[in-house]
């Protein structure tokens, strides 16, 4: 089993998993985070969504690659992301794990006082 995936970690995974409905050829910084922010409900600063790319890069979870410029943006190049097996794996895992945490639990939660 790969290491425990924080929900952040899941919410950037996830949008990457999507980019056939909803990013497109959009999976670079702005899109993910675009995505994120709506799964999660709540602003999310951007370096918090390009330091988490990062990690998950150097993990093996996911893989960049550098676009050409556009007239659009100047010429300035942007870096697009894909999900790698790993981090396929590494979603499933963490799904697991959650599923077995909550198993068991009776819904909704009440208070004992």
């Amino acid at each position: 089993m790969a290491a425990v995936l924080g929900a952040f970690e899941q919410a950037v995974l996830l949008s990457l998993v999507r980019p056939v409905t909803t990013l497109g050829k959009e999976a670079y910084g702005r899109g993910i985070l675009t995505e994120v922010q709506h799964r999660l409900g709540r602003e999310i600063a951007a370096g918090a969504v390009y330091a988490t790319l990062d990690r998950l890069e150097q993990k093996g979870l996911i893989s960049s690659e550098l676009e050409a410029g556009t007239a659009a943006r100047v010429g300035r190049p942007r870096r697009c992301y894909t999900i790698a097996p790993a981090g396929v794996r590494a979603l499933n895992d963490a799904r697991a794990a959650s599923e077995r945490l909550y198993a068991g639990v009776r819904w909704p939660l009440r208070t004992t006082r």
